[in-house]
């Protein structure tokens, strides 16, 4: 588990990536409270997981772009795909 800080709001997690495709995160308590995507998410769902945060969009950014500059480790041998938004055929 590396550090990693979101560009976004500065909230600071850790964070390993297995592969360019899954990553495991660990919150801390202040990161929870610090990260502007979390705070504004509005919980409206009555179903028992409602309080389930789908995850930030900014801090996979940063996370994401670390791991291209090389300061978090990719555990995986398999190179980065070209564009990981497009879906092989």
């Amino acid at each position: 588990m590396q550090p990693v800080t979101c560009a976004a709001c500065g909230a600071g997690v850790t964070a390993r990536k297995s592969s360019w495709d899954q990553t495991t995160l660990q919150w801390t308590t202040e990161a929870l409270e610090q990260c502007a995507e979390r705070r504004s998410t509005e919980l409206t769902s009555d179903r028992p997981n409602r309080n389930a945060f789908p995850g930030c969009s900014a801090l996979r950014m940063s996370i994401r772009e670390a791991a291209v500059r090389g300061e978090l480790d990719v555990l995986s041998y398999d190179p980065l795909k070209s564009n990981p938004d497009t879906p092989e055929q």
